[in-house]
């Protein structure tokens, strides 16, 4: 008798290229049922036969479809597509490039346990150890259970549980969003779980000969695996919201009751939060989102929730693109007390007026009830670098640093009762890895303006003092007497925050440049390009800046970029410290439930970042102390 959906049993029926191979695999699954067959097959196809006529190939190799051939790990392009563009594109869901994730390194990465009769599979099992496996092949078992903790084998390409006696596989298997070829013939699943919709480079679902629900077996038979990957995900319920993120302070006990007595006391907050530009949230770079998840109508909300709940003094927002700034976040934010300096990158004036509407950039929000804006700056890093004397010769700086448009928004403002000023500078640094020397580049001639902007600032007078309240305005206590408007005798004297996506990690040079202030001319992320005086004197800064959530008691921050692909940490706040003091900073993602889930954006997080909040109190400019009397002889 013929096993259901052979293709001696179809006969004349007409089926779909998608079902013809769903069947091709599932009769060379079938013929896989002796022991250890994959490893048998795969140890003669190494051997080397220099007389044979019929050569031997390796059976366990998976072949892609031309079509899912969309992209190669060429070198780096420099168009301006957004796939090429999106700082997350080394990292994110984009096939193939996602393979370029590495296992731990072993001799060996597959095995083959199939055909050997095996009944149970413990979650204790050794077997969940080898993370560094690409292969598991558990076929022509006994298996009735596969534990949740096959689930840490996250770089499994392919895995085979075909024709055991499985009537369920865990909702776990959707973690391992490597898996290429996902064989589950021959068991007795009537469905699957909707996490298996994260399996988003899936190119074979192996379903045949199981009691398989209608609806998901015609969508394989006529669309096949994609279609039904993308309907488990779409369909997939939502589930339950991580716990609240947690403040952390980070404030010694003198200095919350320093804090507390000081009737002038100034603090202000500052969130930082790469936004996930719309043109960018695609299916192709994030196939793991449902999609009325990955719409921005319902992103927009919930990155509106973020910044209202928060409340931050300062907002410096990432990926803002022209439409979305004109038409949402001004009339949005406007309706909180802020007003908002923003500049799209540079090649919108090369565009179109409808495609100029696309084009995204930095975005830098302040409470206009307290503050006043003094001046607003643009930062283009490749204008900047033109204007240098010992870059214009150099053949690196125009392949190099020239193609790149990203920018620096630097805002001025004053506080309208106290005089103090702050400058908060929000940049948005390139993010290719093969780019490192570019990176520094542009780190260093931010911060390099950043101090010219700085000593014009100190140089204006300061605000004159508000005009005290009439009588009877008041109600209850008086106010102390206002303080007189501090005076800066320089830049480095006015507080100062500079934030955005850097994409970096902390043990960058550019982290290392930010927080130390030099660098050396001979450093390894230059590439041994050359840059001008960068790259004969070294780099360097006397801006103080420390990094936030660095301060003693904020704990690890493990994320802010978190895709199946990469999850650490690339975007930052860093303060002055000579007269900024951290006294807390938002806590990260819950670990747990990050366990959970394969990356962002996702039903309760709208971007593949996460925002950064971090509150600062402002240390007053310190007086120069008197001149001792002279002495007095006898």
């Amino acid at each position: 008798m013929l096993a259901p959906g052979s293709p001696a049993s179809v006969g004349s029926q007409v089926i779909s290229s998608h079902w013809q191979q769903q069947l091709l695999k599932c009769e060379m699954i079938r013929s896989s049922r002796s022991p250890h067959h994959r490893a048998r097959a795969s140890a003669m196809a190494s051997r080397t036969v220099t007389k044979s006529a019929i050569p031997i190939t390796n059976p366990n190799v998976i072949k892609p479809p031309p079509s899912e051939s969309k992209e190669t790990d060429s070198a780096p392009s420099t168009t301006d597509s957004p796939i090429t563009n999106h700082p997350s594109s080394t990292v994110g869901p984009v096939a193939p490039r996602l393979t370029s994730i590495k296992p731990p390194e072993n001799t060996w990465n597959s095995l083959d346990m199939g055909g050997v009769n095996l009944k149970n599979l413990p979650p204790t099992s050794g077997l969940f150890q080898f993370t560094f496996l690409l292969n598991l092949y558990l076929n022509h078992n006994a298996l009735s259970i596969v534990p949740p903790e096959i689930s840490k084998l996250r770089y499994l390409e392919v895995l085979d549980l075909s024709a055991n006696n499985l009537a369920s596989i865990p909702p776990e298997l959707g973690m391992l969003t490597q898996l290429k070829e996902l064989y589950l013939f021959d068991n007795h699943l009537t469905t699957l779980p909707h996490e298996l919709g994260t399996l988003h480079q899936l190119q074979t679902m192996g379903i045949e000969g199981n009691p398989m629900d209608a609806t998901l077996k015609a969508l394989v038979q006529k669309e096949g695996t994609t279609a039904l990957v993308s309907y488990l995900r779409d369909t997939c319920p939502v589930p339950a919201p991580p716990p609240e993120r947690i403040w952390k302070s980070v404030m010694t006990t003198p200095e919350r009751e320093a804090l507390a007595a000081d009737p002038y006391a100034e603090t202000f907050s500052v969130q930082c939060y790469n936004i996930l530009c719309e043109k960018y949230a695609t299916e192709r770079l994030y196939g793991y989102t449902p999609a009325w998840a990955l719409a921005w109508d319902y992103r927009k909300e919930l990155i509106m929730t973020e910044l209202q709940s928060y409340n931050s003094d300062f907002l410096c927002l990432q990926e803002v693109d022209i439409a979305q700034y004109e038409e949402y976040f001004i009339p949005q934010l406007e309706k909180l007390g802020y007003e908002g300096v923003y500049w799209p990158k540079s090649r919108y004036k090369t565009m179109s007026e409808s495609d100029r509407r696309q084009v995204d950039g930095c975005a830098t929000f302040y409470k206009s009830a307290r503050y006043q804006l003094v001046e607003k700056h643009l930062i283009e890093f490749s204008q900047v670098a033109m204007q240098r004397q010992d870059f214009k010769k150099t053949d690196d700086m125009f392949n190099r640093v020239l193609g790149k448009d990203h920018i620096a928004v630097v805002t001025l403002v004053e506080d309208k009762q106290t005089g103090t000023r702050v400058i908060v500078a929000n940049a948005h640094i390139h993010w290719d890895p093969a780019y490192s020397d570019v990176k520094l580049v542009q780190v260093a001639l931010l911060l390099d303006e950043i101090d010219k902007i700085a000593n014009n600032f100190a140089r204006y007078p300061p605000r004159p003092p508000p005009t005290p309240a009439a009588d009877g305005e008041n109600d209850g206590e008086s106010p102390p007497p206002p303080r007189a408007a501090p005076t800066y005798t320089d830049g480095t004297k006015i507080p100062l925050i500079v934030c955005g996506d850097y994409n970096s990690v902390p043990d960058s040079a550019i982290c290392d440049f930010f927080t130390n202030g030099t660098l050396p001319a001979n450093h390894p992320d230059f590439l041994s390009h050359m840059y001008g005086k960068y790259t004969s004197e070294g780099l360097r800064h006397r801006l103080g800046l420390k990094n936030a959530y660095a301060a003693p008691g904020a704990g690890d921050l493990h994320v802010t970029n978190y895709t199946p692909g990469f999850q650490d940490v690339l975007d930052y706040i860093w303060y002055s410290a000579a007269n900024l003091g951290v006294n807390a900073v938002l806590g990260g993602v819950d670990t747990g439930y990050l366990k959970k889930v394969v990356g962002f954006p996702n039903a309760h997080f709208p971007s593949d970042h996460v925002c950064l909040v971090s509150e600062f109190r402002v240390k007053p400019p310190r007086e120069n102390p008197p001149r001792p009397p002279p002495p007095v002889f006898s």
